[in-house]
């Protein structure tokens, strides 16, 4: 098992930009740091609390990601599962595959630890390596998939980590990603909606003792894409055949797309 810690956080200031884009990038910067210290915060329950406030459903939703993710991926392939967390998703992927060399990037390292404890508990090897998934520290083409798990809205540029995995990613390549989306329309997302925003930050508070990232839980939830949404910025990104389904009446939504044309190197 390799716990590799890349560095802090990359500077995402870029060279010769003007006042807009310098207060922009100084923006992402802030965002990426809180949402790095707030989910090291909270990587003691975080496992506690996704079982409890999806009752259970998160650990089928990964096994759906990991089962889509897998049917691309050749005898000794690679997979990437980017924001990693505590490990849940790269895990189901060993499971699955013990083949495959699986590698699990976060940028919270109380989280990595944690999953470097579980891999070793349950005799499962993984790479475990401390990075941001905008700036991922690997060359061009070096995975078959790459898996990410409710993990992308908490990107301060999600279109900038997209563009990245496409990066990574071998011409034959998939992504998979799973995501919450915001609320659907009528009784159910009216319901789904006031458990949410009223009922889940204060159960998540009871339990880890952090109000702050449950609050920001929902916030981030409502505002990010919806899933035709998210499959048009896929496409933007370079993906093609992009489809999505979604889970448990809306709750969650898993979308998988292939590499389209050639890999793009990182912008100097």
């Amino acid at each position: 098992m390799r716990f590799g810690a890349h560095g802090s956080l990359p500077a995402m200031m870029v060279s010769g930009a003007g006042p807009d884009q310098h207060d922009g990038a100084q923006s992402d910067a802030r965002k990426a740091e809180r949402v790095r210290d707030m989910f090291s915060d909270i990587a003691p329950t975080y496992d506690l609390l996704n079982g409890v406030l999806s009752l259970g459903s998160d650990r089928r939703w990964r096994a759906q990601a990991a089962r889509a993710a897998l049917a691309g991926v050749p005898v000794g392939g690679a997979v990437l599962d980017v924001a990693t967390g505590t490990g849940d998703l790269a895990l189901a992927l060993k499971r699955a595959r013990r083949d495959a060399r699986v590698v699990g990037a976060d940028f919270a390292a109380p989280m990595l630890e944690l999953a470097g404890r579980k891999a070793a508990a349950r005799g499962v090897e993984l790479e475990l390596v401390q990075a941001d998934g905008t700036a991922l520290p690997f060359e061009v083409g070096s995975f078959d998939a790459v898996t990410i798990a409710y993990g992308l809205r908490n990107f301060a540029d999600p279109d900038a980590g997209l563009r990245e995995f496409r990066r990574v990613l071998k011409p034959a390549g998939r992504l998979v990603v799973l995501e919450f989306p915001p609320p659907p329309k009528g009784a159910f997302g009216t319901l789904f909606r006031w458990y949410f925003t009223k009922v889940l930050p204060r159960l998540g508070a009871l339990v880890s003792g952090e109000s702050t990232a449950y609050s920001y839980l929902p916030e981030s939830v409502l505002a990010f894409f919806t899933p035709d949404t998210l499959a048009g910025h896929m496409r933007a990104a370079g993906f093609g055949a992009v489809e999505y389904r979604l889970q448990t009446l809306g709750v969650s939504a898993l979308h998988v797309a292939h590499v389209q044309g050639a890999a793009p190197e990182r912008p100097a």
